[in-house]
């Protein structure tokens, strides 16, 4: 238990900054499914803009790694146009 109330409200920030990220890279793991899910080369290409959407921005608030998050962008790039 904490014992000062400075430990308190850290503690209670850390578990609401966990559970965003949790969120987060959830909806990233599904919008990476849904790429990669896709018939059809067209709409592939569309999810595929609002995934590396997704992607860049869990890099920049620290989710992920930048170079993560470029290897599921190029990855993904090249899997759409493969298609």
């Amino acid at each position: 238990m904490p014992q000062h109330q400075s430990a308190e409200k850290r503690a209670r920030q850390n578990e609401r900054r966990r559970l965003r990220n949790q969120q987060d890279r959830s909806r990233m793991k599904t919008a990476i499914k849904k790429v990669r899910n896709q018939e059809n080369k067209e709409e592939a290409a569309v999810q595929l803009q609002k995934t590396i959407s997704i992607l860049d921005r869990m890099a920049g608030k620290g989710i992920i790694h930048k170079n993560k998050a470029a290897n599921l962008k190029s990855r993904l790039t090249r899997f759409v146009s493969r298609m």
